[in-house]
């Protein structure tokens, strides 16, 4: 075997991959992760400072934190308190077959004899999705924003131009099965729903749900988010509710985890209990990232990371403006040697962040940045690294 030992100081912020083997429900994460960062501190590999990223899709399974689409259309009865011939309206869903069919499939199950009124945003859902051509309202004559029904686009509807699915045809296709009727509609602002008379509204939408919630609020519309379906016991619940949950198998869903927090806490201190070393620890979801090709922003969970240990918290990566050091003390005649231990002087300074020294260099949630190089490490295909190690990134 390949001993690594301890990296070498000209290497900076550096990501790997833990192979921790199968985890089913019932597994013991923290056992499990602890095992695994023995042996990095065996190989001396493990130091303090270093973060331990592990992956909430292991988690939540480890939890057996799974509901069916009964147990959506249970939540969605109870908390809309609508019946089978029920009207209920679902505003802003994302265009995702892992994220959303399943999800859908549980809410038009809670009006197997009413109808389902489904308002999408265009021309890309929130996490940038396509839905229609851009400016294809222009086309219509209509302004941006307009009311768009499905008879002004036509049969020869727009595909996602990455998985080529009809999203449109999908979705009605999944309330009709449900024996449900389905109306679709494509309209940007979020109160155009209040006047459909619905007997209640399932606010859909991830990162603006609470703006979107209040406009409903304010109309007087009978809403609940996605956040509040199975966001509580004695079943299995997640405090997310049904944000961040998973196509698994058959009608079963996999929620996010719970209780994130604790768990991180959990494994910090196993670490410096039985391995002497001081590690922050973040279990993390999608990362913020968005693809530049197709514009397609890849955070369908509600955050990048669903809990962390304490010392993460409220923690910025922010610091110098090196580039922005180097060419001025370069135009005022300093040597390379002279730049060099400058900078290194002033790598610890606090400095205000609207100075010309942190100019151009945004602060950034070090959970998000965490979070977003574990989840690009581990790959959403799943690389068999569940657990990630990052060395250097808390060190300046």
């Amino acid at each position: 075997m390949l001993h690594m030992g301890i990296l070498p100081d000209y290497i900076g912020v550096s990501a790997f991959g833990l192979k921790m083997g199968v985890i089913v429900p019932g597994s013991d994460v923290v056992s499990m992760v602890g095992e695994v960062l023995s042996k990095c501190a065996r190989d001396g590999f493990l130091d303090d400072g270093d973060t331990v990223c592990v992956t909430e899709s292991v988690v939540a399974r480890a939890q057996n934190n799974y509901v069916t689409t009964d147990d959506i259309a249970e939540e969605v009865r109870k908390k809309l308190q609508v019946g089978p011939q029920g009207r209920i309206g679902v505003l802003f869903p994302i265009l995702s077959r892992n994220r959303f069919s399943l999800v859908l499939k549980g809410l038009a199950a809670a009006v197997p004899q009413g109808e389902v009124v489904i308002q999408l945003s265009y021309p890309t859902d929130e996490v940038g999705n396509q839905l229609l051509p851009f400016d294809f309202h222009e086309t219509l004559g209509k302004c941006e924003g307009d009311t768009i029904l499905l008879e002004d686009i036509g049969e020869e509807r727009f595909l996602h131009p990455i998985t080529q699915v009809d999203y449109i045809a999908l979705y009605e296709q999944i309330v009709n099965e449900q024996g449900a009727a389905c109306q679709m509609i494509l309209c940007n602002d979020p109160a155009h729903l209040a006047g459909y008379e619905l007997d209640g509204v399932v606010v859909a939408n991830i990162h603006n749900r609470f703006r979107t919630r209040a406009k409903l609020d304010a109309k007087g519309v009978n809403c609940i988010t996605l956040q509040d379906i199975c966001n509580s016991g004695p079943k299995s619940w997640s405090e997310w509710g049904v944000l961040g949950s998973n196509l698994s198998s058959g009608d079963k869903l996999k929620l996010a985890p719970r209780d994130c927090d604790r768990l991180a806490d959990q494994i910090q201190k196993r670490v410096q209990q039985d391995l002497n070393k001081n590690v922050e620890v973040i279990i993390y979801g999608d990362g913020a990232y968005c693809d530049p090709s197709t514009g397609i922003y890849e955070l369908a969970d509600p955050q990048p990371a669903f809990g962390m240990t304490a010392g993460l918290r409220g923690k910025y990566r922010e610091g110098l403006k090196y580039k922005y050091l180097v060419d001025k003390m370069l135009d005022e005649g300093y040597d390379i040697e002279t730049i060099a231990q400058h900078i290194h002087a002033r790598k610890d300074e606090q400095l205000d962040r609207s100075s010309i020294e942190t100019e151009g260099t945004t602060p950034r949630k070090s959970e998000d940045l965490l979070s977003s190089l574990a989840d690009l490490v581990s790959g959403s295909a799943d690389a068999g690294t569940p657990c990630i190690l990052i060395k250097g990134f808390l060190q300046k």
